[in-house]
């Protein structure tokens, strides 16, 4: 069991680390928490810095997700069957840490970026569906947050079907649970950004900036 939760608690640490808030202060002194929607990710960092360091806010968002998920569960076990398990744990902890970082008042990211990396490990084809799926929504809207959710609804959609005929099985009960939660834990964490785009109040990236900054 403590293997297990220091996995966890690693995996959490290098989730939280706040990438885009640190590098948007260095380059242009700003506190990313206070523009745009109050959020640490790389959408709100692209409305600061543009497009070329949103993406690497982007890419280094997504490395908080890959590397735990990939290394953590070989650097404590890596045994068969567990590390499926191991990796789903390491990818969900390294999600939470982006999404609530304890230094930060829990006050995170939403968890698409680092969602994507440690689903590149866990489901390399749920991960090309869910691409897909965000590339054309944000191709015809250019609203992140309209990819977003439907990515996250296409990545669940997919699982629960390619992980048929028993989802709940002892060697698929973990990434079953993960497919279905952390899109969920996605959906809620743009609750306010659904309200928007209901109104027809949700702005899009224009020329790799905000049009105009949503308010939290």
């Amino acid at each position: 069991m403590m293997p297990w939760v220091a996995m966890a608690g690693l995996a959490y640490l290098a989730g939280s680390i706040p990438f885009g808030l640190w590098l948007t202060w260095w380059i242009a002194g700003v506190d990313l928490r206070s523009v745009g929607s109050g959020n640490i990710g790389a959408t709100n960092a692209t409305r600061v810095l543009g497009g070329k360091w949103g993406s690497v806010v982007l890419l280094l968002d997504a490395l908080k997700g890959l590397l735990p998920t990939l290394m953590l569960p070989m650097l404590f076990d890596g045994s068969e069957p567990l590390i499926h398990h191991e990796r789903v744990l390491a990818g969900v902890c390294a999600i939470l840490g982006h999404s609530y970082p304890i230094w930060l008042g829990f006050r995170g990211g939403k968890g698409v970026a680092t969602s994507l990396g440690a689903v590149l490990i866990l489901s390399p084809w749920g991960t090309l569906v869910a691409a897909g799926l965000f590339a054309a929504a944000f191709a015809l809207t250019r609203i992140v947050s309209a990819g977003s959710l439907l990515a996250a609804v296409g990545f669940a959609v997919f699982q629960w079907f390619a992980l048929q005929p028993d989802p709940w099985s002892a060697a698929n009960w973990s990434l079953t649970a993960f497919s279905l939660g952390v899109p969920l834990l996605i959906i809620v964490r743009h609750r306010n950004n659904i309200v928007r785009l209901l109104r027809g109040e949700e702005r899009g990236l224009q020329g790799g900036q905000d049009a105009a900054p949503e308010k939290p």
